[in-house]
């Protein structure tokens, strides 16, 4: 266990973009207003277990039925470029069911603990300490437990037009990670 802030700031930023917790202040205001209540404290515990839990089993998981965390990290940086694409270009490529209530489900997963998440981590574990990518996600899901708690305040501070800027900056930036994330494993393949 080697802990270094670099690593640690560098996964928190990786995972920020993809969470993307500020973006989706729309979609949280919308299910609080569909469906009440939002249980910040809860979404946020259950959605830092499930990343935590595959961060630990999904290689294993992968190993199990045949594809090495290269091939993962390859095909996650395809998932990341289209919800890249999604946020930058105001498109939805992916449709999401709707939702009959905003506990757990849709808010914890997939909305914050989503796909996206779940091939980022598997691809930063093959090149980040897993000590490093724990405590990214704990600030991470911080992070979202305060956007989520004050989600209407957020919303009336940026309005629309800042929330659709931040959205657009931060796929820029999720554009750029898979484009790295790609160059990075893409070798792997073929070795």
């Amino acid at each position: 266990m080697l802990l270094d802030i670099k690593e640690i700031i560098t996964v928190s930023m990786v995972l920020f973009a993809v969470i993307d917790i500020v973006g989706t202040i729309p979609i949280i205001v919308d299910l609080r207003n569909r469906h009440g209540h939002i249980e910040s404290e809860k979404a946020s515990a259950v959605a830092g277990i499930i990343m935590i839990v595959f961060l630990f089993i999904g290689e294993e998981f992968l190993k199990l039925i045949g594809i090495d965390v290269h091939s993962f990290a390859v095909a996650g940086s395809f998932v990341l470029f289209f919800l890249a694409l999604e946020m930058i270009l105001g498109i939805r490529i992916y449709k999401e069911d709707q939702a009959s209530s905003a506990s757990i489900v849709p808010l914890a997963f997939p909305l914050i603990a989503g796909a996206g998440t779940m091939t980022t981590l598997l691809s930063l574990r093959s090149q980040y300490d897993a000590a490093n990518i724990v405590i990214a996600i704990v600030l991470n899901i911080i992070l979202v437990y305060v956007v989520l708690r004050s989600s209407a305040k957020i919303e009336r501070m940026l309005g629309k037009n800042g929330l659709g800027v931040v959205r657009k900056t931060f796929g820029v930036v999720l554009l750029a990670i898979a484009v790295k994330l790609f160059a990075a494993n893409v070798k792997g393949l073929f070795a």
